[in-house]
C-alpha cells in the first residue's frame, strides 16, 4: 500500500506481522487522521520507506526477517529518518537498552488506550 500524504496529515508506516494487531493499529491511527501504510516484513518496509519516506514508523520488535530495532537502524543508515516507535511485549533489559541507545521509545503490548497515538502525536510535533 502506498503512503499518500496531504499537507496537514502525517504518514505512518506500521510494520507488524500479526494481521490482527496490524489492522487494529492501522484502524486506530486512521481514526486519528493519519495516512497509514502497513507491511508485515522488514524488507517490504525498507522498500516502501525508501520510495516514500513516512513521518513515523511503528515497528514490532519481533519480525520474521529482522528485529524492529535493526529495521529502524537500516532506515537511518539509508538516510530515512522518521520518528520511530517500537512495539513489543515484555521487552527485556537488552531490548530496552538498545531502544534507549537508538532513541526509540517503546510502547508495550497489549496496546490498550491511546498511549501509541499520544506518543506519535508528541514525536511529530
Amino acid at each position: 500500500m502506498a503512503l499518500m500524504t496531504h499537507p496537514q496529515r502525517h504518514s505512518v508506516l506500521v510494520v507488524e506481522d500479526d494481521p490482527a494487531v496490524c489492522g487494529a493499529v492501522a484502524f486506530a491511527l486512521r481514526a486519528e487522521g493519519y495516512e497509514v501504510a502497513t507491511c508485515a516484513r522488514s524488507d517490504e518496509a525498507l522498500a516502501l520507506a525508501l520510495d516514500q519516506p513516512p513521518a513515523c514508523v511503528v515497528v514490532d520488535y519481533i519480525l520474521p526477517d529482522m528485529d524492529g530495532l535493526a529495521l529502524i537502524s537500516a532506515l537511518r543508515r539509508r538516510g530515512v529518518m522518521p520518528a520511530a516507535v517500537l512495539v513489543t511485549t515484555n521487552p527485556d533489559r537488552v531490548c530496552r537498552q538498545r531502544a534507549a541507545k537508538a532513541n526509540v521509545p517503546i510502547v508495550e503490548k497489549p496496546l490498550i488506550g491511546d498511549a501509541l497515538s499520544v506518543l506519535i502525536n508528541r514525536l511529530l510535533q
